[in-house]
């Protein structure tokens, strides 16, 4: 996978006592039991992380992590 991809997994590993080995880029938010408060918390973490600007609309509960890492690198080149 990405570096985004790697870089998102180590800040919900971080962040969210989620364990990096047994994620997979086809899981959702959701299934990885993230509520709306905790997606914001996410928001915030990737914003500092990768030096983007997120909206509430950016990532959502249903967004793989495979689909939110397509989302930062997007937001990335946006940036440059």
């Amino acid at each position: 996978m990405s570096s985004t991809y790697d870089r998102l997994v180590g800040l919900l590993a971080k962040g969210f006592g989620v364990e990096e080995g047994e994620v997979a880029p086809e899981d959702t938010f959701e299934e990885l039991e993230l509520d709306s408060l905790a997606l914001v918390e996410l928001t915030l973490a990737a914003q500092e992380e990768f030096g983007i600007s997120l909206t509430d609309d950016d990532l959502h509960a249903k967004n793989t992590l495979s689909e939110a890492a397509h989302v930062l690198d997007a937001k990335q080149v946006a940036v440059r």
